[in-house]
């Protein structure tokens, strides 16, 4: 991911929602204003109009990411979003961030598992010009035979930085997809095989964007301090006359149901102390499981009132921090579609064994599958997860919240899904808790992961990996 949005990912920290403080009383509810709409050429369009700050954030999603990457291409996808910051038919190299910066803006793109993204924030002037040169990379990219080598060297130094050569490199972000999963679109290494990477084609990168890169792929959102007749009309000049690809054909995605624990020990020669991680499958997105899952995060992983913070920090002195969630390092559990894991990972004493840390560990999750949770704990992770849901929805820079737009146009067909999301955790009671944890939860659809610090092997001490 550019501008090392996936570096940080990569970090030893899993990325976590944030849970802000609420006020004591519940607030009336979340209500973002939209206006949605389809061109004819099957582009999905969310506008969301709010003055309050003197900015517009533009967003294109495009529904291809991680998982359904040609299989003899692992780590296409994320080069190929580089590869969009090349040069357009209209907007040469460099052209694209000079527009953006040039207007007091930022910009960005990321590769996720179910699509890739890009944004702009720029002063709401400035909006015809993104919208316009946003419009020219649908239309079509300056692909050149030096771009792709270009960016395959940077690509495959981002992997060597971000993975080979790093601490806990791809832990648990890459590594426990691979290990809990069976489909291969679900299980395979998509940061990319180095030689897969250097072995990608200019006419492999021409035919991935004539395939996955058409309007008909693709959620356009607007959100700021706009005018929703001038915006549409922009939007209508440079987006409406682009062609309409064919349908997607999309693999199945479906993971058979885990039957058998799994476990796998990753010697890792640079990791200073061992790390320990467990997973496991999450219900079907937007079920009441799905909902409940979201709040027994809450409960056990996100926080300093964790039940997992509790007994491994607290009480035992195994770790100094326990971090966790749906979605772990690439998102949240709301912006994926398809399998997906609930993950909690920690470095932890290497004084302690093996067996202290699963003792530890599944004597929290024992609790919760077979004791009720009290109302008081439930509204705790209700106000927690409301916080965060908010906090993804904040005005400052709308990212997050133009998140929430696409994936809802994307996937429910409806940007007002958002507003929603709420009323599904409030739903959520105390015998659904216990009957998900005893569903979900359960030894034989967990997968353990441990990072084993080992000896460097002569070229690693030479300064190689």
């Amino acid at each position: 991911m550019r501008s090392k949005v996936l570096a940080a990912a990569a970090a030893i920290s899993l990325m976590a929602l944030g849970a802000g403080m609420a006020t004591a009383a519940a607030p009336a509810g979340l209500h973002v204003e939209t206006r949605y709409y389809t061109l004819p050429n099957g582009l999905k369009v969310v506008l969301s109009r709010d003055p309050s700050v003197p900015t517009a954030t533009v967003a294109v999603y495009y529904g291809i990411g991680f998982r359904i990457e040609p299989k003899d291409r692992t780590g296409f996808a994320h080069l190929f979003e580089h590869l969009m910051f090349q040069g357009s038919k209209h907007a040469p190299k460099g052209q694209f961030d000079k527009i953006i910066y040039d207007n007091g803006g930022v910009n960005n793109g990321s590769t996720r598992f179910d699509f890739t993204n890009y944004y702009e924030i720029v002063p709401s002037n400035a909006l015809e010009s993104v919208l316009w040169v946003e419009g020219d990379r649908m239309h079509g990219l300056d692909l050149t035979a030096d771009a792709l080598k270009n960016q395959q060297g940077v690509v495959t130094n981002e992997v060597k930085v971000n993975v080979l050569n790093q601490p806990y490199g791809g832990w648990p972000w890459l590594d426990m997809p691979q290990l809990a999963n069976v489909n291969w679109y679900n299980a395979h290494n998509f940061y990319g095989d180095l030689s897969q990477i250097e072995a990608a084609t200019l006419g492999d990168a021409q035919q991935f964007f004539t395939h996955y890169y058409r309007p008909n792929n693709a959620v356009l959102v607007v959100a700021g301090d706009i005018d929703y007749d001038q915006t549409k009309a922009m939007i209508e000049r440079y987006f409406g006359d682009i062609a309409k690809g064919p349908p997607i054909k999309r693999p199945s995605l479906a993971e058979p149901r885990q039957a058998k624990a799994k476990f796998k020990v990753k010697p890792d020669p640079l990791a200073p102390k061992p790390a320990y991680t467990v997973a496991w499958h999450m219900p079907p997105r937007n079920t009441p499981q799905w909902y409940a899952m979201g709040l027994i995060d809450q409960m056990l992983a996100q926080g300093q009132d964790s039940r997992l913070y509790d007994k491994l920090v607290r009480q035992t002195g195994i770790a100094s921090g326990v971090q966790g969630g749906i979605n772990v390092g690439l998102g949240n559990m709301y912006n994926y579609h398809g399998p997906m894991l609930w993950t909690v990972g920690f470095v932890h004493d290497p004084s302690k064994s093996r067996e202290d840390v699963e003792r530890a560990v599944d004597g929290v999750i024992n609790d919760i599958r077979t004791k009720p949770v009290s109302a008081q704990e439930l509204d705790r992770a209700r106000t927690k997860i409301r916080s965060s849901l908010y906090n993804l929805a904040d005005p400052s820079t709308r990212v997050g919240l133009v998140d929430l737009l696409a994936v809802g146009a994307m996937w429910e067909n409806d940007p007002q899904w958002v507003n929603r999301l709420e009323g599904g955790f409030n739903k959520v009671t105390p015998a659904l808790i216990l009957a998900t944890a005893k569903q979900y939860l359960r030894p034989t659809n967990r997968s353990v992961l441990i990072i084993q610090p080992a000896p460097k092997t002569a070229a690693q001490s030479a300064g190689g990996r």
